[in-house]
């Protein structure tokens, strides 16, 4: 390897392997908090009385992510584990509890930003449903209907922290949930858990994504926000209003002049477009530590599960992350 090329290296070594042994910790997700705001205070009601808080739930769910475990192995972990702590009359969501209460949950994505303005990047991933695997298939050949739903994350390019995430089913293109996750990024979140909650004064200045979301439509909800679209457009696209058009000009029509001026690649650095790699690391660091699968099987319930992954892979950010520089060799 010749000197002059360079290699990427971790700078915080100690840091990023403590934020990975902490993510293994069971006091990370099952904290003295959610244990006092385990019971629900509710005044008696007709029928089954409401035993278990929201965040009672969501933190057994969350067990249940981090540790791959199924339903009714998560009831016998947090009952061995409240047994451990010395809490044996503190109850535990039965699995029925859980499944029932967990497309009724609200999942707040709140995430921690130093700065007044955000560099939003956008992408989408698929996330299987059911179906027999792929060397089944090629065995014995395809016998049930495959099924699969669109994730869709905003990250905060500054922080990596996912800041609005959706899911559609297979049939929905990606430009259609630009406007929601902007609209998730930008809301204010009741729920945040930490001084460092993000804003809603947080404006956006730039979204990055893929060529997947180059129409027209998704110029225009970027622009709605105060934003700069940093789409690529096609390589043949054409310019839409012509110079000699009344009105301001439309930014996918700059973006196609600077491109035929100084071509593609300077506009991608001047840009900044490279940046929309990172949406690409959260979708790999999704389906990495929460999987490839949604396992629930009704839409309220897979829409809280790739939610609560979604805040779950936050939590793990907030740990530590390594700090890439690049050293010459």
């Amino acid at each position: 390897m010749s000197s002059s090329e360079e290699d990427p290296t971790v700078e915080n070594w100690d840091e990023y392997n403590d934020a990975l042994v902490d993510r293994g910790r069971l006091t990370v997700w099952i904290s003295e908090g959610a244990i006092e705001e385990w019971k629900a205070n509710r005044e008696p009601q007709q029928g089954a009385q409401w035993i278990f808080t929201d965040q009672a739930i969501k933190t057994c769910l969350q067990v249940k992510m981090v540790y791959g475990l199924g339903l009714r192995e998560t009831e016998g972990f947090v009952e061995s584990l409240f047994g451990l702590m010395g809490l044996e009359d503190l109850p535990v969501p039965d699995y029925t509890t859980l499944s029932k209460r967990q497309g009724d949950l609200g999942i707040d994505l709140p995430t921690s930003s130093k700065s007044s303005s955000m560099h939003l990047v956008i992408d989408s991933t698929g996330l299987k449903v059911y179906g027999e695997g792929e060397w089944k298939q090629r065995i014995h050949g395809k016998q049930k209907r495959r099924t699969w739903r669109k994730l869709h994350l905003g990250v905060n390019s500054d922080t990596g922290l996912i800041t609005a995430a959706t899911l559609t089913d297979n049939t929905s293109g990606d430009a259609s949930q630009v406007e929601p996750l902007l609209e998730e990024t930008l809301s204010d979140r009741p729920e945040a858990e930490s001084s460092e909650a993000e804003s809603s004064e947080t404006a956006l200045d730039r979204v990055g994504a893929d060529g997947a979301y180059d129409p027209f439509d998704v110029y225009d909800v970027i622009s709605d926000y105060g934003a700069t679209p940093v789409i690529p457009p096609q390589k043949n696209a054409k310019i839409k209003k012509h110079g000699n058009s009344g009105g301001p000009p439309l930014p996918r029509d700059e973006t196609i002049r600077y491109i035929r001026q100084h071509g593609r690649n300077k506009w991608k650095k001047v840009h900044d477009y490279h940046r929309r790699s990172l949406a690409e690391t959260a979708v790999y660091r999704f389906k990495g530590l929460m999987g490839r699968f949604v396992e629930a099987r009704t839409w309220e319930n897979e829409r809280t599960e790739v939610r609560l992954k979604a805040k779950t892979l936050n939590q793990m950010t907030r740990l530590g992350m390594p700090k890439i520089s690049q050293t010459g060799v």
